[in-house]
C-alpha cells in the first residue's frame, strides 16, 4: 500500500519542465541536478541556501560527479568538465556526431564514457582528451552507459533493446557479451529507463523489462536470476541500488516509489509521487534524491523504514543470485575474486598509442571531406522561416465574414517530418535516411544509406538551413528557403562524380519560396509559392519552367522523364477545394493527364506521393489507403485503384495493436514502411526499421483471420482482382517499350496466377447445384485458352455435362478470335 511521503523535502525549482537528472558527489557533500536549459545547479547537502549555478552550453542530458569534478552532456553534441571546487567550466572533453545521451565516470575518475544518437559509444581519458577509444559493436544509437564497480566493465545500453558489455581489462576493448530480451525498445529522448545498473558486489547488474519488472543478471554466465516484481504498473523511469547493495529503489509512470530488500525482493516501503524521472541515493545516509519532468528535486529522508535501515551500515551485500552460497551469510566486498585492474592508473594506456593522434584524424576524414561540397559556405546565423510548412497537412479553416475564402490543401515535401525537439527528418526512402538537427546558429544535416557497400555516410555543418531534401543512387538534392535577404536555393551534390567539383548550387528569384522538390534519374523538379514549376538537368542546367494552372502548389514526384504535379484545383461542395495532379513527359514535353482530380476519401487528405520502383504514381491518403494511379499514359483514362488498405491488417484484427504506418516506398509488389506506434504520426530517433506488407485489396469488410485458408472464395476473389491490377500496369509498361524476356516471363506468370484463381473459384461454383450461371460467367474471366480445357475437365468431373458444353463453345469462340 502506497503512503505519502511523510520526510520529503521540496519542491525545490531547479529547471524548466522536461527531462530532469540528479547526481550526488560519492562523498555526499554535493547535490547536483540538469536539465532542459544551459546551466547545471549545486546544492549544498548539509545547507539550505541557494544552489550554485553553473552555465552549460547546451541543453543537458545527463550529468555525473567525482569529488572534484563534474560531468555534463547536452543536445548540442558538446561533453564538458566543470570544477566543482571553482564552480567554472575546465575544458571540452569531446563532441559527438549526434546529440550526447548519458555520460559516466569510471570508478578511478579517470575515464569518461559518452552514450549518444550515434552507434558509436566514445570513452576519453580526462586528462588526456585526445586518449579515446571507441565501443563500435551496437547496431543502434544508445541511451545508456554504465561502468562496473571494478572498471573492467563497461556496459551499454541500446534504443534497440540490446545490451552490450565490453571488457576493459585487454589491450583492445572487447565485447564479451551481447545480451537480449531483457530491456524494451526505447527512443533516445525517451524518460523510460533501460540503463543497467551493476550490483555493488559487481558479480551481477540490474536492468528494467518491459513487464515493468527488475530483473537481475549474473555476470558469470549472463543468465537471468530474481526480479523485483508485483509492485510496478507503469513504464520502469529510473532505479538505484543503495551504496552497499542491501536495497534497491525504483520509480515508474504510475506514480509510485518502491523500496526492496534485494535479499528477498519484497517491496518493504511504498511512496506516492508522479512524474519521477531520475533518483539518486546518498553515499552514507537513508535519504534519496529524486527529480520530476516538471523540473523539480526532492528529497526524501529515512526511505528505508523502522530497524530494517539499519542494514544500510553494513559493509557491501551479495548480489541476489539464485542458488548463490555467498547470499546465505558472506559477505562479497567490491572486487574480491574478481580481475583486477592493472597497476597502470589508466587501463587503456597502451591501447591508442603514441600516434593515436593521426588515428583520431583518419576517423574524421569523412566529415572533413565534405566541405568541398561548398556545405560550409556561411550566409547568415538566423534561421529561415517559411511560409510554407511542411509539418502542417491538415487543410485550413474557412474564414466566415465578409470574404469567405475556400480551406485549401497546404504544401508539403514527401517523406519528410515536422520539427520535434531539434531533430527532422528531410527525407526517408529505400535508398536511405537524411536528417538534420539544430544547432541554434546552424544545422547539421545526416546521410545514411542503406548499403554502406556502395556508398559511403556523410554528415556535414549546414549554414544554409536546409528545410526538403530528395534521396536517389545518384544524388542528393536540397533546398532552403529565402532569409535576411538571401535568396531561396538549390542545392545538388551527386554521390560520386569522374570530374571535380561536380555538385552544383542556384539561386531562385527574390522572394520566391520553395514549396516541393523532387528528384529522379534524369532531372530536378522545384516547385516554388509563385506556382512556378522549375526544371532542372542533374548538372544544373534549366532545362524547363512553367506556371501550374492549379495554384497554390500542393506536392511534386518524379521517375525518370515523368513529373508528377499536384495543386488545389476548383472548389468542391464541401467548401475545400479539389486536389488535382498534372502527369508529363518532360523530356517530349507531353502532357499525359491534365489536372484531373486526386481521389481522396471524403475528408480525408494526401500523406505521400511518389512512385512505385516500376515507375508508377502512387498516394497514401489520411484514411491509410495505397492507391495506384491506372492507365496513367492514356489521356482521360487514368483512374486511382486501392491496392492496401492498412486499416484491415490482419495484424490490427480484434484491436490487437494501435498502430498506423509512414508510407515510405512501393517496391517489388509490396508496400514499404515505418510502423508508427500507439498515437505516433510521424516517425523519430532512433532511426527506424522498415517494414513490407502485400497488397491486398479491400473486398471483405473486416480483416482476414490468421486460420482463414489462402483458398477460400473470398481470398480467391481478392487474388484475381489484385493481380488484375497488376498485370494491367505491365501491360500499360510493356505497350511503351520493349521487354526483356524476365519481364515477359513476369507477364504470363501474371497470367497464369489469374486463371489459377479463377480455375478454383470454377471448382468451388461446380460443387454446388445453383451456381451454374457463376460457373460460366467465371469462364469468360479467363484469360488462356488451355485454362478454358482445363475447366471442362473440372465440369465433366462435378458431372456438371451442360456447364462443359458451354465452356466448350466459349474455348471455340476464342480460338475464332485468335485465328
Amino acid at each position: 500500500m502506497s503512503s505519502t511521503p511523510q520526510g520529503i523535502q521540496g519542491p525545490l525549482f531547479a529547471h524548466p519542465p522536461g527531462q530532469t537528472s540528479v547526481n550526488y558527489s560519492p562523498d555526499g557533500k554535493y547535490l547536483y541536478t540538469a536539465g532542459t536549459n544551459t546551466f547545471i545547479r549545486k546544492f549544498t547537502t548539509a545547507s539550505k541556501d541557494e544552489p550554485v549555478t553553473i552555465d552549460t552550453t547546451g541543453d543537458n542530458t545527463g550529468i555525473v560527479a567525482s569529488n572534484d569534478k563534474i560531468i555534463s552532456c547536452s543536445e548540442d553534441c558538446s561533453v564538458s568538465l566543470f570544477s566543482s571546487i571553482t564552480n567554472a567550466p575546465s575544458k571540452l572533453l569531446l563532441r559527438t556526431i549526434l546529440p550526447a545521451r548519458d555520460v559516466a565516470l569510471s570508478p578511478d575518475a579517470a575515464w569518461v564514457a559518452v552514450a549518444s544518437d550515434d552507434r558509436v559509444v566514445k570513452v576519453v581519458n580526462i586528462e588526456d582528451t585526445t586518449r579515446v577509444f571507441l565501443l563500435r559493436e551496437q547496431s543502434n544509437s544508445n541511451k545508456h552507459v554504465s561502468f562496473h564497480p571494478s572498471g573492467n566493465y563497461i556496459a551499454v545500453s541500446c534504443t534497440d533493446g540490446v545490451l552490450y558489455v565490453y571488457s576493459l581489462t585487454s589491450e583492445e576493448p572487447e565485447l564479451i557479451q551481447k545480451v537480449d530480451g531483457i530491456i524494451k525498445r526505447v527512443e533516445a529522448n525517451d524518460e523510460i529507463s533501460a540503463k543497467v545498473a551493476w550490483c555493488p558486489d559487481g558479480r551481477a547488474f540490474a536492468a528494467p523489462t518491459a513487464t515493468r519488472d527488475i530483473v537481475v543478471v549474473d555476470r558469470e554466465n549472463w543468465a537471468k536470476q530474481r526480479s523485483f516484481s508485483g509492485e510496478h504498473t507503469g513504464e520502469i523511469t529510473d532505479f538505484c541500488w543503495s551504496p552497499n547493495g542491501a536495497f534497491l529503489v525504483s520509480a515508474a509512470r504510475d506514480g509510485k516509489i518502491v523500496v526492496w530488500e534485494s535479499k528477498d525482493q519484497k517491496a518493504v516501503a511504498t511512496y506516492s509521487h508522479k512524474n519521477i524521472c531520475s533518483l539518486a541515493w546518498h553515499p552514507t545516509e537513508n535519504t534519496i534524491s529524486f527529480t520530476t519532468n516538471e523540473g523539480r528535486l526532492y528529497t526524501l529522508s529515512n526511505v528505508v523504514p523502522g530497524e530494517l535501515a539499519g542494514r544500510l551500515k553494513l559493509s557491501t551485500r551479495p548480489a541476489p543470485l539464485i542458488n548463490d552460497t555467498d547470499a546465505a551469510g558472506t559477505t562479497i566486498r567490491s572486487g574480491q575474486g574478481r580481475p583486477g585492474r592493472r597497476a597502470s592508473p589508466n587501463p587503456l594506456e597502451s591501447i591508442l598509442g603514441p600516434d593515436s593522434e593521426g588515428e583520431l584524424e583518419e576517423l574524421d576524414d569523412w566529415i572533413e571531406n565534405d566541405d568541398d561540397g561548398g556545405y560550409l559556405d556561411l550566409v547568415s546565423n538566423g534561421k529561415r522561416k517559411s511560409t510554407f510548412q511542411d509539418s502542417t497537412r491538415e487543410p485550413k479553416r474557412p474564414t466566415y465574414g465578409s470574404i469567405w475564402s475556400p480551406s485549401i490543401h497546404e504544401p508539403f515535401q514527401p517523406s519528410a517530418t515536422p520539427w520535434r525537439g531539434k531533430r527532422r527528418y528531410l527525407c526517408l526512402n529505400m535508398v536511405g535516411f537524411v536528417w538534420t538537427v539544430d544547432q541554434g546558429t546552424h544545422n547539421t544535416v545526416t546521410i545514411e544509406f542503406h548499403d554502406r557497400e556502395s556508398y559511403r555516410d556523410v554528415h556535414f555543418t549546414d549554414q544554409f538551413l536546409q528545410d526538403k531534401a530528395c534521396l536517389n543512387e545518384n544524388g542528393a538534392l536540397f533546398s532552403c528557403q529565402p532569409n535576411n535577404g538571401n535568396p531561396a536555393m538549390l542545392y545538388y551534390r551527386p554521390h560520386e562524380s569522374w570530374a571535380n567539383r561536380a555538385d552544383w548550387r542556384t539561386s531562385l528569384p527574390e522572394g520566391e519560396e520553395i514549396t516541393s522538390i523532387a528528384l529522379s534519374e534524369n532531372y530536378i523538379v522545384a516547385c516554388t509559392s509563385k506556382g512556378y514549376v522549375r526544371v532542372y538537368t542533374l548538372f544544373g542546367v534549366p532545362f524547363k519552367i512553367y506556371r501550374q494552372k492549379h495554384t497554390p502548389v500542393v506536392t511534386c514526384a518524379s521517375y525518370r522523364d515523368y513529373v508528377l504535379i499536384m495543386g488545389n484545383g476548383p472548389v468542391g461542395a464541401d467548401g475545400k477545394t479539389q486536389l488535382t495532379y498534372t502527369l508529363e513527359n518532360i523530356k517530349r514535353d507531353e502532357t499525359l493527364q491534365n489536372n484531373d482530380v486526386v481521389a481522396l476519401p471524403p475528408g480525408g487528405n494526401l500523406a505521400s506521393a511518389f512512385f512505385s520502383d516500376n515507375g508508377d504514381p502512387m498516394i497514401y491518403d489520411s484514411d491509410g489507403v495505397l492507391l495506384v494511379l491506372q492507365h496513367w499514359r492514356e489521356a482521360g483514362q487514368a483512374r486511382w485503384t486501392p491496392l492496401l488498405d492498412t486499416k484491415m491488417l490482419e495484424r490490427l484484427a480484434g484491436g490487437r495493436k494501435e498502430e498506423s504506418y509512414w508510407p515510405v516506398a512501393v517496391a517489388q509488389d509490396k508496400f514499404h514502411c515505418i510502423i508508427l506506434k500507439g498515437g505516433e504520426q510521424y516517425p523519430f530517433f532512433p532511426r527506424p526499421l522498415l517494414s513490407e506488407f502485400d497488397f491486398k485489396i479491400p473486398l471483405s469488410n473486416k480483416p482476414a483471420e490468421e486460420h482463414e485458408q489462402a483458398t477460400s472464395a473470398d481470398a480467391l476473389e481478392e487474388t484475381y482482382l489484385r493481380h488484375g491490377v497488376l498485370l494491367s500496369l505491365q501491360q500499360d509498361s510493356a505497350a511503351a517499350r520493349i521487354l526483356d524476356i524476365e519481364e515477359r516471363m513476369e507477364i504470363s506468370n501474371r497470367e497464369n496466377n489469374i486463371d489459377r484463381a479463377l480455375l478454383q473459384l470454377l471448382m468451388m461454383a461446380c460443387k454446388e447445384e445453383d451456381k451454374g450461371e457463376r460457373a460460366l460467367e467465371i469462364c469468360g474471366l479467363f484469360r488462356q485458352k488451355r485454362t478454358l480445357d482445363m475447366a471442362v475437365k473440372v465440369a465433366v468431373k462435378y458431372e456438371r455435362t451442360v456447364l462443359a458444353g458451354k465452356i466448350g463453345e466459349l474455348r471455340d469462340s476464342m480460338e475464332l478470335e485468335e485465328d
